[in-house]
């Protein structure tokens, strides 16, 4: 049986290369799992700001479409008043 510590350092001599590939990736995947994490959730901030914006901009439309009929309507009785 090798002797365990010169074993070990033998082994690590040998594959040092491919058990820093295999950190290096398993940082990569972290960080990208967080970073996929991070762009899933200002997606849904920026979903749910367009809603919010979209009610926004409803909201003027009805009122700026309301304020144009009672204009209409006044400029009518204006005009029936005349002839």
């Amino acid at each position: 049986m090798p002797d365990t510590p010169h074993g070990l350092l033998a082994i690590i001599q040998a594959v040092w290369a491919q058990l820093l590939a295999l950190v290096a990736l398993i940082v990569w995947l972290v960080r990208g799992e967080a970073r996929t994490k991070a762009n899933a959730a200002e997606i849904r901030r920026l979903w749910r700001q367009r809603e919010e914006d979209l009610r926004a901009h409803k909201e003027a439309r009805d009122t700026t479409n309301a304020m144009l009929d009672e204009v209409r309507r006044d400029i009518k009785t204006l005009l029936a008043r005349r002839d």
